[in-house]
């Protein structure tokens, strides 16, 4: 299979968790309206995302051996990810899993990490990621074991002519630490939220904030929620406002921004077309529960895309 894009990163699902009281009680029974579980992580929901819309994406992770990494991996399969480049360990920890607790104004998000934490450099198979046209990542402080070799990870696939996307989602630990930064001037498209890109660059401001980082990598893409997304590659600038749809769920909607921008991408759309196309993803995202149910149904995300792109 000739790759567009290769994903490394992680693969599990989300169990979220819907009309979760308020207050908790210890030891009282709390009931709830519902939940899901669905593809999660951010890698594999931008991967799954983005074979749908038409991208030949490959995955190159871990799972474990359990009935967890079994669904994911036929989640991921039915979308038409390649892959033959996942590992299955045999022993240790088993696929993680993230629990959302989904409440009106606010989610609480509990994250076991499994083979997450395990999965290396030495899992990677360097060809294969290099055969392909662009590498993203995704989580970067949550990949414990690969993260000391991903800035050498990101600087071959330079030398190999990829383009190149990083995701860094939350820091769990909230240090935020310096190493990511010897990456940055190695990725072409990052994509911090307006609260990732202020605790990465150390700044309340985030105009100031944008600025910093745009020093560092080549195009700086700040999701901002309802209010849109900003991109900036030095001194140009590109904004899009938010577009407004019967939202149910906005598990995934970044993961999802961000396939959108780099389907857009690859097929050689400028800044503002970018950011309109992966607009359009994040918010169709979000009109089902979880981060890939919406893409499901390709013939619901093909009309909805005819609609709402000009």
């Amino acid at each position: 299979m000739l790759l567009d894009v290769c994903v490394v990163g992680e693969i599990n699902p989300d169990l979220i968790l819907y009309g979760v009281p308020e207050q908790l009680k210890p030891e009282e029974e709390s009931l709830i309206d519902g939940f899901r579980l669905t593809l999660g992580s951010s890698s594999a929901i931008f991967a799954h995302n983005l074979a749908v819309l038409g991208t030949r994406v490959g995955m190159v992770s871990k799972i474990g051996a359990d009935s967890l990494g079994k669904m994911a991996f036929d989640w991921l399969a039915d979308a038409g990810v390649d892959l033959t480049r996942v590992r299955v360990a045999s022993s240790g920890p088993a696929t993680g899993l993230s629990v959302i607790l989904a409440q009106p104004a606010h989610r609480f998000i509990l994250t076991s990490p499994g083979t997450m934490f395990e999965f290396s450099y030495a899992d990677l198979d360097l060809d294969y990621i290099f055969s392909s046209r662009h590498l993203h990542l995704s989580s970067y402080f949550l990949h414990r074991a690969l993260r000391p070799r991903i800035a050498d990870l990101f600087r071959e696939a330079k030398a190999k002519g990829l383009s190149t996307s990083l995701d860094t989602n939350d820091d769990p630990e909230g240090k935020w630490e310096s190493d990511l930064l010897d990456v940055l001037p190695f990725v072409d498209i990052f994509f911090p939220n307006e609260r990732e890109v202020k605790k990465i660059a150390g700044i309340e401001d985030l105009q100031q904030a944008i600025e910093r980082l745009a020093q560092l990598c080549q195009l700086v893409v700040v999701k901002l929620g309802v209010r849109g997304a900003v991109a900036r590659k030095g001194s140009e600038e590109w904004r899009r406002p938010g577009m407004r749809v019967a939202s149910v769920d906005p598990v995934g909607a970044g993961d999802s921004f961000d396939a959108g921008f780099i389907h857009r991408f690859l097929q050689g759309g400028s800044p503002q077309e970018c950011l309109e196309y992966a607009d359009v993803a994040g918010a169709f995202s979000t009109t089902c529960e979880g981060g890939t149910e919406a893409f499901k149904d390709r013939s619901r995300v093909a009309a909805f895309f005819r609609e709402h792109i000009a």
